[in-house]
């Protein structure tokens, strides 16, 4: 289950593109379905069935985009509390460490059809 969904910013190229943090509850959580819906100018998402959301305001250009092409292109990363811990002993320089490997930050993309 998602334990909170943050919203950190909206920006608009070819169409509204919203960046959310997720967090879920555990690591086998794979429970998440979003959904967009607007009124007045507050985009707001949400898990379906679920009371978690976050929302942003739109600005003007923000909400041209968004009315014309009654679609949400939605980056997601997902994350749970806990799970990694705190690197102790970090590589100055990963290019050159023996192990020159980031820790995967899972990412997901999806279009979301907007409810007005």
């Amino acid at each position: 289950m998602v334990r909170s969904i943050k919203v950190k910013k909206a920006s608009v190229r070819n169409r509204l593109i919203v960046d959310v943090d997720v967090l879920m509850n555990e690591p086998n959580d794979f429970d998440f379905s979003p959904r967009a819906s607007m009124e007045g100018n507050s985009l707001s998402i949400t898990n379906a069935g679920d009371e978690a959301g976050g929302s942003i305001d739109l600005d003007d250009d923000q909400m041209i985009a968004a009315e014309r092409d009654r679609m949400v292109e939605l980056r997601v990363k997902f994350s749970v509390e806990g799970m990694h811990g705190v690197l102790t002993h970090k590589t100055k320089n990963t290019r050159i460490g023996p192990n020159a490997k980031k820790l995967a930050e899972p990412r997901w993309k999806t279009v979301l059809p907007l409810s007005m």
